[in-house]
């Protein structure tokens, strides 16, 4: 593969040509030494000089030869690829994706940002983000993209955003390959600009203007741009977000939360959950001996499907451990993650210590990204809440968040042992309000409660 000197050497005469609006053959300028015959009327340079006077306005300047527009459609696509800087991922195609995730939240986003990239490969227009965490298949999207664009004969330039600004530092060496000015003009005006990665390069005032300038010239001329990034858009430059976030000119598709280091994305329920506690496996019967105890899982199923249908407000499951309420609670998640709804799920000791993780060095999401997700997202559910260490740090942040939903009337689902009641207690007090708040008790024992009842099939375990 050509270097990256050698491809903006070799556009040099149309740069110095005045020819900015890219000519339908200009990417000839990029193939490899020729293979054919040499060619009688450029002798293979590939451009030419028409014999005109001095007063002629074609004088001295140079134009594609002919032969570079008889070459195929194949071979075009080919130089379009060696240009394009794509590497293996020129392999990737918007066909052959499918949904994929770990989650149905995180599939029924990939589906939606699937959709929206094949209609904006097909007219492309302005601006298209990619947000989202470290594998959830932006650069994949982004390239399957960029591809068909090129099947289509348009002109795409791919680069890892710290790249770029390594290579243009690199330009100001007196061994650089290209000048700044070369590599710094072709990324502004390349017909398409794929970024890659947006946000993971040294935030330093120089790498923050150079980013800024390319991407506003490209906002100004209206220019298509593909943008993936794996931070927190409010943690970009505020400058950047005006030309990335502007409605009239850029469409923005977010695949969700980076994964845990475990693998499971925070905020997603397992997918055993999902798969086993659903209405239809919930028994309203469960272990109970007593018709009240019936009563309760029956009155707690259909509060819980109700809900589902139309989350408003707030339903906290309150019972023994093993007596439904994780079930009811996951069943409910199924419901709204089926209809492409959002849900944030959380076991609320697991939460803390994401919480806590946050801060380390490692952590690959902000405290501030992973705590406004909590207090924002349009279902929240709290699993075991009264299970966590409780220390000043972790009641202050529930509290954070119990309050901020409280006040924002934000549909949020609470399991729990048992409801605080301390007169003092400000978790207690947003609990308690039944404004807002339907609190259902469920007194039925243990489901997991080895031998009772041998000859009843059971349903999942709940929690």
């Amino acid at each position: 593969m050509e270097s990256l000197g050698d491809i903006l050497k070799r556009l040099q005469l149309q740069i110095s040509s005045g020819a900015a609006d890219y000519p339908a053959d200009w990417l000839a300028a990029v193939e490899e030494e020729a293979k054919e015959p040499v060619c009688p009327v450029c002798r293979d340079l590939g451009w030419v000089r028409h014999e005109v006077g001095l007063d002629h306005p074609d004088f001295g300047r140079a134009f594609p030869c002919v032969c570079r527009r008889e070459r195929g459609a194949a071979d075009r696509l080919e130089r379009l690829r060696r240009f394009s800087n794509m590497g293996s991922l020129a392999k990737v195609s918007l066909e052959a994706i499918t949904a994929a995730g770990p989650s149905a939240e995180a599939r029924a986003r990939f589906e939606a940002a699937l959709d929206a990239a094949r209609a904006y490969a097909d007219d492309p227009r302005g601006c298209f983000m990619l947000v989202g965490g470290s594998g959830t298949g932006k650069t994949h999207l982004a390239a399957g993209m960029a591809n068909r664009l090129m099947e289509r004969g348009e002109a795409v330039f791919f680069t890892f955003v710290p790249d770029l600004l390594d290579h243009l530092r690199a330009t100001y060496g007196p061994d650089a390959e290209v000048s700044y000015d070369e590599l710094f003009e072709q990324v502004k005006t390349v017909p398409v600009l794929v970024l890659d990665d947006l946000g993971r390069h040294s935030t330093t005032p120089w790498a923050e203007e150079k980013v800024y300038q390319v991407l506003n010239h490209r906002y100004l001329n209206d220019l298509p741009t593909i943008v993936t990034s794996s931070i927190a858009l409010d943690r970009l430059d505020p400058r950047l977000q005006q030309r990335l976030l502007d409605p009239r000119t850029s469409r923005v598709m977010d695949l969700g939360a980076a994964a845990s280091a475990g693998g499971q994305r925070v905020g997603a329920v397992p997918h055993e959950m999902l798969k086993h506690m659903t209405f239809e496996t919930f028994e309203s019967a469960g272990r109970a001996d007593e018709p009240e105890q019936r009563e309760t899982l029956e009155a707690a199923l259909a509060m819980s499907s109700a809900f589902a249908r139309d989350p408003h407000g707030w339903l906290v499951l309150v019972g023994d451990s093993g007596c439904g309420k994780t079930h009811l609670a996951v069943a409910v998640a199924n419901t709204q993650l089926e209809r492409g709804e959002e849900v944030f799920f959380a076991f609320v000791p697991d939460l803390l210590d994401h919480l806590r993780y946050t801060f380390s060095p490692d952590s690959r999401v902000t405290y501030d990204e992973l705590f406004d997700r909590v207090k924002q997202t349009p279902l929240l559910v709290l699993d075991d809440l009264g299970s966590e260490t409780s220390t000043a740090w972790a009641n202050e942040k529930l509290y954070q968040i119990v309050v901020h939903r409280h006040n924002a009337r934000l549909p949020t689902i609470i399991t729990t042992r048992a409801i605080p009641t301390g007169s003092h207690d400000p978790v207690a007090s947003r609990l308690n309000d039944p404004r807002l708040v339907v609190v259902m008790p469920i007194t039925a024992p243990d489901y997991r409660q080895l031998g009772a009842r041998p000859q009843r099939k059971r349903a999942a375990s709940a929690g």
